[in-house]
This record gives structure tokens, sequence and C-alpha cells, in this order.
């Protein structure tokens, strides 16, 4: 059964929950998930409200203009998206295959409820895997901060209405005009659980420091490296044994399981931005 998701951000106030369940059940409305949080020191509160619209008074072109005074009232930024309408996601990656081969799997499957636009990568390694899916590969030659190359990608991601782009292992940075582009929209998977071992060869410094315990973090892109709000992070226990290789394979695993989670949190409206922070309602 389809489903309505309203995500509301707004300076906190009393009576916000209840405006917001009064404006769902006038129109006839049937609450299924909601839940809030107050972000105590910024004075910030952010709701999910997931509503059936089977039986729901307005079309659903009708209710953003009928949620519009309440949202003049409370000063709310808000979202509104459809169960039934599936996200269209480009995957960037580079050689490191594992993570483009995981969403993709669990895409056809059915447990990512997207439509993949488009692979696009500097190299060739994967365009068997994106034809076996009949997905379209773009092979984007030069390093990614080229302009030229930049505005090629830029052009095929508008070009398919492409909402959000992960960057899978995608191992170019990106220029400052290319991540204000894709700002709020593009997730990436840092083999680290940042902050610690920003940059290249991650596994290699953790090897080096000895730690027992290695991660992986999924992060909105941002023009500072490695910086921008975090979505998920897990970790994986490991000990002095291991080589830096044998970490790597320990913490591909992990790579997999946090970036897949954080792209489905982002595509069912689950995350919200706080600042250089998230409010993931899982």
């Amino acid at each position: 059964m389809a489903t309505a998701v309203l995500l509301l951000t707004c300076a906190d106030r009393p009576g916000i929950v209840a405006a917001v369940a009064e404006f769902v059940l006038r129109h006839g409305g049937n609450i299924v998930h909601a839940e809030q949080h107050t972000d105590r020191g910024a004075g910030v509160f952010f709701q999910r409200v997931e509503y059936e619209l089977d039986g729901f008074g307005l079309a659903r072109d009708e209710i953003e203009p009928a949620f519009a005074p309440l949202a003049e009232r409370f000063a709310m930024q808000s979202q509104l998206m459809f169960s039934d309408t599936r996200p269209r996601l480009a995957l960037f990656v580079s050689k490191q295959g594992h993570c483009l081969y995981d969403l993709l799997a669990r895409w056809r499957m059915g447990e990512l409820p997207v439509e993949v636009a488009m692979v696009i990568s500097n190299h060739l390694d994967h365009q068997p895997a994106a034809a076996s899916f009949s997905v379209p590969f773009h092979h984007l030659v030069v390093a990614a901060r080229d302009p030229k190359v930049e505005l090629q990608a830029l052009e095929l991601i508008e070009g398919a209405g492409v909402d959000v782009v992960v960057l899978a292992r995608y191992m170019q940075i990106l220029s400052p005009q290319l991540c204000e582009s894709l700002a709020g929209r593009a997730i990436n998977i840092h083999h680290s659980f940042l902050p610690s071992f920003k940059g290249a060869k991650p596994y290699y410094q953790a090897h080096d420091r000895g730690v027992k315990l290695i991660g992986a973090t999924a992060h909105y892109v941002t023009a500072e490296l490695d910086e921008g709000p975090i979505i998920e992070q897990d970790v994986e226990r490991v000990d002095h044994s291991l080589t830096p290789n044998e970490l790597a394979a320990v913490g591909h695993d992990v790579e997999n399981v946090v970036l897949a989670r954080a792209v489905k949190w982002f595509v069912e409206r689950r995350v919200l931005l706080n600042g250089h922070k998230t409010v993931v309602f899982r």
C-alpha cells in the first residue's frame, strides 16, 4: 500500500506534533509511522511522518499546497515523497567493485527501492557487470577533477533525472563546484571509521597503528575531503595477525553493509541534515 512521507525541520516549539497529526487526520489519513527528535542544544525539531494514501482526501499534487499554511505557521522546511516513487540512482566506481556489485545485487533482489539509472567509471573493469544488470555504463577517461569531464558527468546525471549519486569506491576527488552541484544528494563510502584514517590507504594506516577495530563510514559528499555529515558507520573486530590485505578483505564486507544501509535510508527519506551532522530515523 502506497504511503506518503513528510520530513519536517523547524525551530522547536509546542504544538508541532499535534498540528501535523491533525492535518493528516483532517484529510482522512492514517499515520502508520512517526518519529521525532529535538536537538536541545540548537533548539531544532525534526520529524518524519508516514501515512497511508488509501482514503486520504487530497490528491498527491494537492498535499503540499494544503500543507503550506501549516509549514508557514511553524517556519518549517518540509519535504514530501511517496513510497511507490523510486528515486533514480547513479553509481560512480573505480577499480574496486565490491560496493558496486553489492548495491546492484540488492537492487535486483528488491531490497533497494530505487531505479539504477547508470554506472559511471574512470575504468572499464566493471562494464560487463553493468551490462549483466542491463544498466547503462559510461566511461570517463580523464581524472574526475578535469572540468570537461566533470561537466560531462553532471550532464549525464541531470539528463537522466538522477536523484542520488553514490560514490561506491570512486577513488577520485570531486571539485568544489561539482560537490556544490550535488549537495545533499551525493553519498560516499569511506573505508575507515571516520574521523580516523582519512585520505588514501586507510587499511595500511590502520595496520600500521595496530588497531583492534576497523570500520567504514557512509557520509554526504562535500568539498572538504571525508568531512561530510555522517549517515552510517559500523566496525569489525580484528587482531595483530592480519595483513593490510586481510584487513581490507574484512573491511569490504563492512563497507558493503554500511553503504547499503545509508542508501536505503536516504531513498526512504529517513535522513535529515542537522548542520554538520545528520538525524537518521531508522
